[in-house]
């Protein structure tokens, strides 16, 4: 599966700080080999060359946690 700029994505790479955590894909960069690599921006950070093995499409749910919850519902 390719990933798109925009699209959220959970990282899993144990070997960093955002293991398991869900980001925006900011970047593709494809490689001289004719891979894509992703540039993955966290909310306190973000990582680079991730290849797309490490990525995985963040679920709905994920992707609205990350953003504001302005929305609040009243009862």
């Amino acid at each position: 599966m390719s990933f798109e700029k925009g699209d959220s994505v959970v990282l899993h790479d144990e070997h960093s700080d955002y293991d398991g955590e869900t980001g925006e894909i900011t970047q593709v960069v494809e490689t001289m080999f004719g891979d894509e690599n992703y540039i993955v921006s966290f909310e306190d950070g973000q990582e680079a060359g991730v290849p797309e093995e490490n990525l995985e499409a963040a679920d709905e749910e994920d992707a609205e946690d990350e953003g504001d919850d302005d929305e609040e519902t009243e009862e």
